[in-house]
């Protein structure tokens, strides 16, 4: 919500040198504003607080969109799905991607050639 950049001004860095999302989950917590989603199965957490765990992010997220030709994070993608632009919408996106691998996929995704 709006006071995310008020509570992260008032959280320390840990003993690990990082801002911790639990201590800031737990300044809404203390407040009663604190609200709770389960994420559903084939969810990854992924930390990305260090260049090393980002590396790991990174490698996880590309081996994902190589293996399963799937994207991770578009949001290109859901708002498609979502029916929230259209067709003609993503592919002006695509175009402006040029010949890059994210947008061949937004073009075939648009064309309805993606699953």
């Amino acid at each position: 919500d709006h006071r995310v950049t008020e509570f992260a001004h008032r959280i320390r860095p840990s003993a690990r040198g990082e801002l911790e999302i639990t201590d800031l989950n737990r300044l809404y917590l203390d407040d009663g504003s604190l609200t709770v989603e389960r994420l559903g199965r084939g969810t990854a957490w992924l930390d990305a607080g260090t260049p090393d765990s980002l590396l790991q992010a990174a490698t996880f997220v590309q081996t994902i969109q190589a293996r399963q030709g799937q994207l991770v994070g578009c949001p290109e993608e859901v708002a498609f799905r979502m029916g929230f632009i259209y067709a003609d919408t993503l592919r002006h996106h695509a175009a402006l991607l040029g010949k890059t691998a994210l947008g061949r996929v937004l073009h075939e995704l648009a064309d309805g050639e993606a699953a």
